[in-house]
């Protein structure tokens, strides 16, 4: 993985955060682009709640999150999909789907969520502050899915570059590869699976 040079973690925020607030981001995430998301996100998810993989991945009575989520596409299509107890978290909140929430440091308890998504894993300046937060949250047998680019540069906002999505992967101390697959998720090509394991070594 590489890093995008920012001087201090304050920098980054305020960069994520003027990014996300930028007026004619917003009017695009929130028009042009919102139905398909909404429509691509609710054909993953409900792959997902027919998929057992080995043990459920997600249900309608799953408690999700969806980390980074700007507008809250991706909680809107897990409602969608009959998954009601679904919530998003960005730097800059989109109620009622997204509140206030820095993916570095989780506005939640450990062990809250049955199910977690992300497709920003390149935004995060600490890529494992950002994993460990995920396992912490994730309850005992929770799924977490990762939508990322591997071999590629990210764009313009990425603070880190997946090279490998083994060293994704390996970030995951508490919990298991589930699957790695090929995905076309708005220019994002991997999905990664995995579960928290129910037990600490």
């Amino acid at each position: 993985m590489r890093r995008a040079g920012f001087r201090s973690y304050e920098d980054y925020l305020r960069h994520q955060l003027n990014k996300t607030l930028d007026p004619r981001l917003r009017r695009v995430w929130a028009t042009r682009d919102w139905h398909r998301k909404v429509d691509a996100f609710a054909r993953a998810f409900a792959a997902l709640l027919r998929d057992d993989g080995g043990g459920k991945l997600l249900s309608n009575a799953s408690r999700a999150l969806c980390v980074g989520a700007r507008l809250g596409q991706e909680v809107a299509a897990l409602r969608l999909v009959g998954v009601r107890d679904a919530v998003g978290i960005d730097l800059a909140p989109a109620p009622p789907l997204v509140v206030r929430g820095d993916f570095h440091a989780q506005p939640f308890a450990n062990d809250t969520f049955d199910f977690e998504f992300s497709n920003v894993f390149d935004h995060a300046l600490y890529p494992g502050r950002f994993v460990a937060e995920i396992e912490r949250t994730l309850r005992p047998g929770g799924v977490a899915v990762l939508h990322v680019a591997v071999h590629r540069r990210g764009d313009k906002y990425s603070a880190n570059d997946l090279l490998d999505v083994h060293g994704l992967a390996g970030l995951f101390r508490r919990s298991d590869v589930v699957r790695i697959s090929k995905v076309d998720a708005f220019g994002l090509d991997t999905e990664v699976i995995l579960r928290k394991k129910r037990s600490s070594p």
